[in-house]
């Protein structure tokens, strides 16, 4: 037998005894996607105070939103070896720990440094959750779900997406309207961003109710926990001796991927990483964090009332709850690939739409009715359709892909080209967006032309595929 065999011990097949128990862990280990988007999304409803409170421009504000993609993609590029060396849950208590405290330090700045150096902290906590949930949830979920299980990364991150906007539109009501109105001693931008501390410890409470990957506690030699773990979240039918014997061959015939392994091929990378990085970088050059990290400003550049952007803003999260919804429900019936191609189209047409509509001047301070009424609907048909494919077969395909020898280190590579791709949206888009915005959405809308090429010619499907497959 090879690492690359089909499996003898059942395991393609398996139907664990209690499928809910596998529901909370994966939903668990997703906590950390809930804070992924939280934390990614809070920071909307605070641009503009930050801006009037420091009394910024928009280069420099930009600086500040995006410096914490820089923490994310150090703890992207660095979860994996952790992860290797403490185990999965382990450095899931780490990143709780930080999200604290950067949540803390965030709602309490004494000055723009400061903030700013609060918001690397919180970054370096989202990398190190953007690649150990969908890897810990890849390696605990039995093959015929985790397609689904793996979904709920993507789900926890929308979810967390519009519960920020909700609390942030509440606080903002509670506040008079005003982001810089007085809430408990505090201003209401302060509020919003120390809200997190809730859900951060949520998630470190939860870390200690869900057990080790079996994966990782093959590797230290401890295999009876590793049966019982596999007995737990893939059933009894299956041979637990066979599935053990599988998964420490396919371990002995590697080594701990390190970044060197990663080498090969005639552009630096094997062509395997490169086809990760690509589907990184397409998911973040199509724009899609714009929508939550600039909506209400988007929205009252063009005329909107502060409130009504915020409400918009709530209802764009709501409209990507419902895409990933639909992700889930099809990307183990459908593929992944077909659901990314699917999304493309939809994403080409809704972001071509809003470049239409931004395109026209403004009359007395906003869009004319008809450009206005365009924009909202093709941003919340973009989000729709990103929603329902590259917001979930990403994380998907990233969990899944890799062969077991360079499975952690090419995933922290790729996550980290994503946040690397996200800082450069993120930074770019106020001094673009001052330059012409419509524009601004054609390039958006190019990057979504692109990856349907780039899907149909590079990248392959993993669909009830077993890991020890992947080669």
């Amino acid at each position: 037998m090879t690492s690359t065999a089909a499996p003898t011990s059942g395991a393609r097949s398996a139907q664990p005894e209690h499928l809910g128990h596998v529901i909370f862990i994966a939903a668990a280990a997703a906590m950390g996607g809930f804070l992924f988007g939280y934390d990614s999304s809070v920071i909307n409803g605070a641009v503009e105070a930050i801006r009037d409170r420091y009394d910024i421009g928009s280069a420099a504000l930009a600086q500040v939103i995006a410096i914490a993609l820089i923490g994310c993609a150090i703890g992207a590029a660095t979860a994996g070896r952790i992860a290797d060396r403490i185990g999965r849950i382990r450095c899931m208590q780490i990143s709780a720990v930080l999200f604290t405290v950067s949540a803390v330090g965030s709602a309490l700045p004494f000055a723009l440094w400061d903030l700013a150096f609060w918001r690397v902290v919180g970054g370096f906590a989202i990398g190190m959750a953007s690649v150990i949930g969908p890897a810990y949830i890849a390696e605990v979920a039995p093959p015929a779900y985790r397609g689904r299980l793996g979904s709920f990364q993507q789900a926890a991150i929308v979810i967390g997406i519009a519960i920020s906007q909700l609390v942030n539109w509440g606080l903002l009501n509670a506040a008079g309207g005003d982001q810089r109105g007085k809430l408990m001693g505090l201003e209401a931008w302060q509020v919003m961003l120390g809200v997190m501390v809730i859900p951060a410890v949520l998630y470190g409470l939860l870390s200690f109710a869900i057990p080790e990957s079996p994966r990782f506690l093959i590797s230290v030699g401890k295999h009876e926990r590793a049966r019982e773990i596999l007995k737990e979240v893939e059933g009894d039918k299956i041979d637990l001796d066979a599935r053990v014997t599988e998964i420490e061959h396919a371990m002995k015939s590697e080594h701990k991927s390190t970044f060197k392994d990663l080498l090969g091929g005639s552009f630096f990378f094997k062509p395997i990483v490169w086809v990760g990085i690509g589907l990184s970088v397409f998911q973040q050059f199509v724009g899609i964090n714009v929508a939550f990290y600039y909506s209400s400003t988007l929205w009252q550049s063009v005329g909107v009332d502060p409130t009504e952007s915020f409400f918009y803003s709530f209802t764009t999260s709501i409209i990507n709850i419902v895409g990933t919804v639909i992700a889930m429900i099809f990307v183990d019936r459908v593929g992944r690939k077909p659901l990314a191609l699917i999304g493309s189209v939809g994403m080409v047409i809704g972001l071509g739409l809003e470049a239409w509509a931004f395109s026209f001047d403004l009359v007395d301070g906003k869009l004319p009715a008809a450009q206005g009424w365009t924009a909202l609907i093709a941003a919340h048909v973009f989000v729709l359709f990103f929603a329902l494919s590259w917001g979930v077969v990403v994380w998907v395909f990233l969990g899944e892909m890799f062969p077991n020898k360079i499975r952690a280190a090419a995933l922290g590579v790729a996550a980290s080209a994503q946040w690397i791709a996200n800082w450069a949206i993120t930074a770019s888009f106020p001094s673009l967006a001052d330059w012409n915005l419509s524009a601004t959405y054609v390039i958006y809308t190019i990057f979504a032309a692109l990856s349907i090429p780039f899907v149909l010619k590079f990248v392959k499907e993993t669909k009830g595929k077993a890991l020890e497959e992947m080669g």
